[in-house]
């Protein structure tokens, strides 16, 4: 792909993909600042304040203060949108706009004031930490959100990847502690920005200093502290959850390895072959064709800043649990011994490689 990509004076760093095809744009914001760095007590703060950036914004100059209603109304109007997210690893914010200059300098100057002011209301935080509550409490009644956190600790240990979001841990947030979040992570020199859109980079360099503007510059752009490495496991654990489901969930892991390892392709094609390519792989072959012990049945790798988790998932009735997890094991143990056969490997290249252009058919695609 043809993509642009600078620093900026203030020490954002952007990359631009040119796409003229519809009068558009689409922008993602990234800062590290993802749930690896919440306190462990405050589990749940990344996502707490992107949850609260569309609640509100405060009064700035001659523009007033604009209520979380307000706010949806005038993205309504624009017919543009804007909206922001926390995985494990980064902090996010998204603009989508049509890129007419009466809408597109409005939409842009309003997800700003966005990005650098939300009011961030008391009583809508105390809202929304009840209904987050009681979405927790619902998900445990679920085999499958039980089996996650299980697994989670057991293959993360104390790395802030396996912290789990609790009833506890959001009742330790406070909208000050949102306030200091943005204070300490949301710096322009911070910033990772994805554009991709009908902007050239003269475009696009005055669309990034508009909405990037009201962020603290500071001179020097302190560095953060480093985030421990998630340790790989001292020895095989197996642990057996009592839970009244008509279905059990299997999960089989262990730490995989990190977004930048040089064998990420090499670790993707193997994993399409073992669990990853549907109903072609190995794991559906031995687990659900040859022996009906799952409908469905996958394996997977969830690389990030540090090392994501291995996981082969199945579910299975109570009764057949062991057979199939002993099924997935040994087909997992055949492949780390023998690798894939040559054809295997072809048929995984050629997929992969011919489904590749429906990887970046849309702008959004790209920005991805």
């Amino acid at each position: 792909l043809p993509i642009e990509h600078w620093t900026e004076a203030n020490g954002a760093r952007v990359w631009l993909v040119q796409s003229p095809g519809i009068p558009m744009v689409d922008v993602e914001v990234d800062f590290d600042a993802g749930s690896r760095r919440d306190p462990a007590a405050q589990a749940g703060l990344a996502s707490a304040v992107a949850t609260m950036a569309s609640k509100g914004v405060r009064a700035d100059g001659s523009q007033p203060a604009l209520d979380e209603n307000a706010l949806g109304e005038a993205w309504a109007d624009l017919g543009a949108s804007f909206g922001a997210g926390a995985g494990n690893d980064s902090f996010s914010l998204s603009l989508r706009s049509l890129t007419e200059p009466a809408l597109l300098d409005k939409a842009v100057h309003l997800a700003a004031r966005q990005l650098a002011e939300p009011s961030l209301p008391g009583a809508v935080w105390e809202r929304e930490r009840e209904r987050w509550s009681a979405a927790i409490r619902e998900a445990r009644t679920r085999p499958g959100t039980v089996a996650g956190e299980a697994f989670a600790a057991a293959v993360y240990g104390s790395h802030p990847y396996g912290d789990q979001v609790t009833e506890a841990t959001l009742a330790a947030i406070g909208t000050e502690d949102m306030a200091q979040f943005n204070a300490r992570y949301l710096q322009a020199c911070r910033a990772r920005v994805a554009i991709v859109g009908a902007v050239d980079r003269a475009q696009a360099q005055a669309l990034v200093g508009t909405l990037l503007a009201r962020l603290p510059a500071p001179a020097q752009c302190a560095p953060l502290p480093a985030v421990p490495e998630v340790q790989p496991l001292a020895a095989p654990v197996q642990q057996n959850l009592a839970f009244t489901s008509a279905q059990a969930h299997v999960l089989i892991g262990q730490p995989g390895f990190k977004r930048n390892d040089p064998d990420f392709l090499a670790l993707l094609v193997g994993n399409h072959i073992l669990g990853g390519g549907g109903f072609t792989s190995r794991l559906t072959n031995e687990v659900r064709e040859k022996r009906g012990l799952s409908y469905s049945v996958s394996s997977g790798f969830s690389p990030g800043l540090n090392a994501g988790a291995f996981v082969v998932s199945l579910q299975t009735r109570p009764d057949q649990a062991a057979q199939a997890t002993e099924v997935a094991k040994n087909v997992l143990a055949r492949f780390v011994a023998d690798g894939p056969t040559p054809a295997e490997l072809r048929a995984a290249k050629d997929n992969l490689i011919g489904g590749f252009a429906l990887r970046i058919d849309s702008n959004r695609k790209l920005l991805g």
